[in-house]
């Protein structure tokens, strides 16, 4: 009994030191704390919602919404020119005066270009029907969603350039949970599940986002202004190359595998994916850890405590890949059950992607630093041509495993890319000295690329791959101490950022 009040004492002395900290955090800290934890939630019930979708819907049909989605991130680039993105929250300093006011401007013009681009759909109705390859009943409930969601997106920027994070978690959270939540009920209730799955999805963010679309123009009142909507035009037109770059590697291969080999197989590769880029979210918090103290290190020449600092970094992540590869057979059997085991050969590829994604977030975070960001643009276009020539030579030949390898190739691709850019960029500014630790980025690369290729051969063979692991548990106990005084850097690294 003793023991019980001690610990439960521990517990509470524990909660309030937790409690006071976060007290004593400023506002913008407590803010991009729940800005994280929000998008951690969200992402996590989606996850857990994948299992549900996959077992209840057909692989076409998980398919072909999952391709719905694709289409709805593209169109969304031409319909709202992503004003809401970097270009709004710089508006928001020029014209801090007249926040509500510019504002409610920007929505008018998301307005205006989405009604054109509905009377361009509706004026050719079966062209535009061949090039989305969705029926005419999933188009309109698209184009609800994209008159709708730029009020969303304008309304959180807001949100979160002053800190307001109350109002935008609870918003968001609740949309997701109307979102998934009716989802599966309407799915497992409904004869036509696709549709049921498309319309609770758009019904959802449609009552909420229409919501704020009637609030910004209420408060606002401001429907066009020549000075706003020249601001928005000059800022985001020439940005719509970077950004359907940014699509192309992120979506265009299940867009690609649906129209060149079935909906089916756009299913199978897009479980895989969401199970690969799961990391994303632990890989994304590490580097906005990790920006802050590059920041400060360039502000003090310190080039040094980077390339330290990193090291430890590289390490995990390439950890992180290892585990994603090592239990993707598992991973798919929760997620997706029996009928997408055969998605499992996708995974390794993939999984080893997300390592070049960090790499090249590294290097581009010196760029950034020193706003040298045509680079940025320049990268991500190369990429992204290679993307779609690789992909439709080889998705025919081999189907969907092809898109998981060109997937791969290309961020290897942007990787180096940045890396040249990056040096350029180094020269510039007259530092001689890599800021990263070059043979340790080669050696953990190497690493990664041979684990994949080991577990992709041994998914057939559960005891060697079991044995591979448990060579990798004992080398991790007898190195415990090393990756201990690692992990202590690292937590020390941020305690310092």
């Amino acid at each position: 009994m003793k023991y019980k009040v001690k610990s439960w004492r521990v517990y509470q002395m524990n909660f309030f030191r937790v409690k006071e900290k976060y007290n004593n955090m400023s506002l913008p800290v407590k803010a991009a704390l729940w800005y994280t934890l929000c998008n951690v939630i969200n992402k996590g019930i989606a996850l857990v919602s994948t299992p549900i979708f996959t077992r209840i819907l057909t692989e076409e049909q998980y398919g072909t919404f999952a391709i719905f989605q694709s289409w709805f991130s593209i169109l969304i680039i031409f319909t709202s020119l992503n004003v809401f993105q970097g270009g709004y929250q710089k508006g928001l300093i020029l014209y801090k005066k007249d926040e509500m006011n510019f504002t409610s401007s920007q929505l008018g013009l998301t307005t205006i270009i989405t009604a054109i681009w509905f009377i361009i759909y509706i004026l050719k109705i079966d062209f535009w029907t061949n090039v989305f390859e969705l029926p005419i009943n999933l188009m309109l409930a698209m184009f609800i969603e994209l008159l709708f969601i730029p009020a969303l997106e304008l309304w959180s920027s807001q949100q979160i350039f002053n800190y307001k994070y109350k109002k935008y978690v609870f918003l968001t959270i609740a949309m997701s949970v109307f979102s998934l939540g009716g989802g599966v009920i309407a799915v497992l209730y409904s004869s036509e599940k696709l549709e049921a799955r498309v319309y609770t999805d758009v019904l959802s963010k449609a009552l909420f986002a229409g919501a704020l679309f009637i609030l910004i123009f209420k408060s606002g009142k401001c429907f066009f202004s020549r000075q706003y909507w020249k601001f928005a035009l000059l800022f985001n037109l020439p940005l719509i190359p970077h950004y359907l770059s940014t699509f192309i590697l992120n979506q265009s291969d299940r867009v690609m595998i649906g129209r060149m080999v079935g909906n089916s197989q756009a299913a199978y590769y897009s479980v895989a994916y969401t199970i690969s880029t799961m990391m994303i979210l632990i890989t994304g918090a590490i580097n906005n850890s990790l920006t802050p103290y590059i920041y400060r290190a360039l502000e003090k020449n310190n080039e040094k405590s980077i390339k330290d600092a990193t090291k430890p970094i590289l390490i995990l992540v390439a950890a992180l890949c290892f585990i994603t590869m090592a239990f993707s057979p598992e991973a798919i059997r929760i997620f997706g059950g029996e009928k997408y085991l055969e998605a499992i050969y996708v995974i390794p590829p993939i999984a080893a992607s997300v390592f070049f994604i960090f790499l090249y977030t590294l290097f581009s975070n010196i760029e950034f630093y020193f706003q040298k960001t045509r680079f940025i643009a320049l990268a991500t276009g190369i990429s992204a041509i290679v993307n779609l020539i690789l992909n439709f030579i080889f998705i025919k030949i081999y189907g969907y495993y092809a898109a998981g390898y060109t997937t791969l190739v290309c961020y290897i691709c942007l990787a180096v890319l940045h890396y040249i850019f990056y040096r350029k960029v180094l020269k510039a500014e007259n530092i001689k000295n890599n800021v990263y630790d070059m043979k340790m980025i080669c050696l953990m690369s190497f690493i990664v690329i041979i684990g994949m290729t080991v577990f992709a051969v041994t998914y057939r063979y559960i005891f060697i791959r079991y044995a591979i692991l448990a060579s990798i548990l004992i080398i991790t106990l007898i190195f415990r101490n090393k990756i201990k005084s690692l992990l202590l850097e690292f937590r020390k690294m941020k305690k310092n950022s």
